[in-house]
């Protein structure tokens, strides 16, 4: 049965995801990115020097090793502008992600095109990382490893394929992050737990919830009155879509950056009151709902905190900046307010989560008990 609500939910992503994608490629400007390796490096002194930081101006061959011109080189120039945030410093062997740039639909000739070294080639750390993730993920967790890993996938096939076409298709980016966030929900809940009573109490819960953290995202933004641009991504994209709800992006981040945590603590105060229940099937809903709260009041002690310190990490650059500017400044600059309200907005949902899904869990459990013992 898991098989097949894994193979539904994909192939409902796979059909919605063709028209929304092919509606979202013609919304932003696209270019296809080749891979190559460095072949050979000169240097263009603005000063005849020996210090590297009088170079202006690196000449690099690169041969391309992915696309059409695979096998070919090309020099090109990597510009040196003193920014180490821009910057790539480039040496023999490194291998770079290329721009390839012509003025011909279908260029035949290497020479008709312009390669530009964007950055360096990072995605083979990211391979590594992936596979030590999942050697550890289903060698640690066996088939609920694996059952955890797909709906992962789920999930950010969900952001990828249906969140992002849905927002640039000018759909409301709260609606869309409420769809895919009880969908990943659903799949994610029905693989881990299977499908019962307690998993029941946890979807209802989680999706309740959710709903909660929307109106407090809203009210957030709108009584701090954030703009939504949080950084650099936020100015890129509004040159480019300045059609786009910034404020309804920031309240769809906040919303997909707790779910985890709100899955979490759902699943486990609902498996917690299932199985006090087994052990005592005569315990009334109230008195499950008070097992229920009591678990949660353990939990929500470190999810709170794991909540702050995962939005308090990300922002370590905004927080030493901080140590150099006039506190009250500090919190009332955008994109520090924004960060502190969305770890708040976090940490209130999930604390909302608790009661919720407990007298949820109390309540199903206890209803499904009289389902069976009537059919009995």
């Amino acid at each position: 049965m898991k098989k097949i609500i894994a193979f539904l939910i994909l192939f409902f992503i796979t059909a919605v995801n063709m028209p929304l994608r092919a509606f979202a490629d013609a919304q932003l400007p696209y270019s296809k990115t080749e891979s190559g390796i460095v072949q050979k490096v000169e240097y263009d002194y603005a000063e005849k020097t020996e210090n590297p930081e009088s170079i202006s101006k690196q000449i690099v061959t690169v041969k391309i090793t992915s696309g059409k011109f695979k096998g070919k080189e090309k020099i090109t120039d990597n510009m040196l502008t003193g920014n180490p945030a821009y910057e790539v410093f480039l040496k023999e062997k490194d291998k770079v992600s290329l721009v390839v740039e012509s003025d011909k639909l279908n260029p035949e000739n290497i020479d008709e095109v312009d390669v530009y070294v964007s950055d360096i080639k990072r995605v083979n750390a990211i391979y590594l990382y992936t596979f030590i993730f999942v050697a550890f993920l289903i060698g640690i967790g066996r088939m609920k490893g694996f059952y955890s890993l797909l709906s992962i996938i789920i999930t950010i096939v969900l952001v990828f394929f249906i969140f992002v076409p849905l927002v640039l298709f000018n759909i409301s980016p709260i609606l869309a992050a409420l769809i895919i966030s009880i969908i990943s929900t659903v799949a994610t809940m029905y693989l881990v737990a299977g499908f019962n009573s307690k998993t029941n109490a946890a979807i209802t819960g989680t999706v309740l919830t959710l709903i909660f953290a929307s109106i407090l995202a809203l009210l957030a933004i709108k009584i701090a009155h954030l703009s939504g641009f949080m950084g650099e991504e936020s100015l890129f994209l509004y040159m480019q879509r300045p059609d786009l709800s910034q404020t309804g992006i920031l309240a769809a981040s906040m919303i997909i950056a707790a779910l985890g945590a709100l899955m979490d603590v759902a699943i486990s105060i609902s498996s917690t009151i299932n199985e006090i229940h087994i052990t005592d099937p005569k315990l009334s809903v109230y008195e499950l709902f008070k097992s229920g709260m009591n678990v949660g009041r353990d939990i929500i002690g470190t999810m709170s905190n794991t909540l702050i310190l995962v939005y308090l990490g990300s922002a370590m650059p905004l927080v030493l900046l901080g140590s150099n500017i006039d506190i009250v400044k500090f919190f009332n600059l955008n994109q520090v307010a924004g960060e502190i309200l969305s770890a708040f907005t976090g940490s209130i949902s999930l604390l909302a989560c608790v009661p919720l899904t407990a007298i949820m869990s109390a309540w199903l459990i206890k209803h499904t008990q009289k389902l069976k013992e009537k059919e009995e």
